[in-house]
């Protein structure tokens, strides 16, 4: 899998919650580690960086905390893996890209 850098942030830690675009039309997103496999948490502005007209086809569950947690695949691939910067508490998903198609409210219209 082939993986492009598109933003990182919410630590001081250098490998930081990172999100990156893969050539399987996916999302990998780098997050905290949680108590349960292929669940990472996220801070809120990670989210941002997702491609323009797409957004992360994974269900994002708000802590409260200015986080999420957000549930994938665990990536497990030695190469993969070997390209990134994991800081002790970090694991990393796979997740959709999904094509944003709804971008306004209809019903707000009269």
């Amino acid at each position: 899998m082939k993986i492009r850098f598109l933003g990182k942030g919410g630590s001081t830690s250098n490998g930081c919650p990172t999100l990156y675009a893969t050539d399987q039309d996916t999302y990998l997103v780098q997050g905290w580690e949680t108590n349960t496999v292929g669940t990472v948490e996220i801070p809120h502005l990670l989210t941002g960086f997702a491609e323009a007209d797409t957004f992360i086809g994974a269900t994002l569950t708000d802590t409260g905390r200015g986080t999420f947690t957000v549930v994938g695949r665990p990536v497990t691939e030695p190469d993969v893996l070997g390209k990134l910067t994991l800081a002790e508490d970090e694991t990393a998903i796979e997740v959709p890209k999904r094509l944003r198609r709804f971008y306004g409210n209809a019903a707000g219209t009269r």
